[in-house]
């Protein structure tokens, strides 16, 4: 059954929607680890890496903290899959190297790939909100076994320049930026918590249920469902489907 939806733009969370959860646990949670304590010390003073380790200090409320303490706070919200902004921006840094070494690259279902390029090409414009940083999300679409999305993309939002994901305010911040109208946006996502979010900002929610990914059991609740990508149509008005 198809989905049909009069939108001009799609917003796209990453994990459990366009990408495996697993690929991120499996392969990019374990080599952000292994590298906390090398940015810490090595590149202590640019700026995101001071910016980050003060949201640190912050979130701990302990502002003398040093990088070991840093490094172990960091450690523990991986741990816990805490979605602090921090740990997310420090990630990023790290993942941008990884993709930019070759060491990494990064993972789409199969079903997405052809689709965005169908809709970007009917004039859709694509935008990403993911917990995960911008630069982290500007890494992933540029490292994918496709080649580089990133023409694809007009837009990254993250829980820094949009905010927390399952706020209501974050999805009319990102509107407000895009100059979109908020029923002419289509949020896909596999957490009910920001469908919840997206509609109460007057926007379109279609959840994405994919089999193995966390949310998968628990449903998308009174939200629109689609199993892939192609079980959704996009009409714009410089659309042709």
């Amino acid at each position: 059954m198809s989905l049909r939806f009069d939108v001009d733009a799609v917003v796209l969370d990453i994990e459990g929607t366009t990408s495996a959860t697993g690929f991120v646990v499996d392969v990019l949670y374990p080599y952000s680890r292994s590298r906390f304590g090398a940015v810490l010390s090595e590149r202590s003073t640019a700026p995101d890496v001071v910016r980050a380790v003060s949201q640190v200090r912050d979130l701990l409320g302990e502002p003398d903290a040093d990088a070991v303490r840093v490094e172990k706070a960091l450690h523990e919200w991986l741990d816990d899959d805490v979605k602090a902004t921090p740990l997310k921006t420090l990630q990023g840094l790290i993942w941008s190297e990884g993709f930019a070494r070759g060491d990494l690259v990064s993972h789409f279902y199969d079903d997405v790939v052809p689709v965005l390029r169908r809709w970007h090409g009917d004039g859709v414009r694509l935008h990403v909100y993911s917990s995960g940083s911008v630069a982290a999300q500007r890494a992933w679409f540029a490292s994918s076994p496709d080649g580089d999305l990133l023409p694809l993309v007009s837009g990254l939002y993250d829980t820094e320049n949009a905010g927390p994901k399952q706020e209501p305010d974050s999805y009319r911040r990102i509107a407000g930026s895009t100059d979109e109208e908020a029923g002419r946006l289509l949020f896909l996502s596999d957490r009910p918590g920001e469908l919840d979010a997206a509609r109460a900002a007057g926007w379109h929610a279609v959840g994405i249920r994919r089999p193995g990914e966390p949310y998968y059991e628990q449903g998308v609740g009174d939200h629109a469902q689609a199993g892939t990508f192609d079980e959704i149509t996009i009409s714009t008005s410089g659309s042709t489907t």
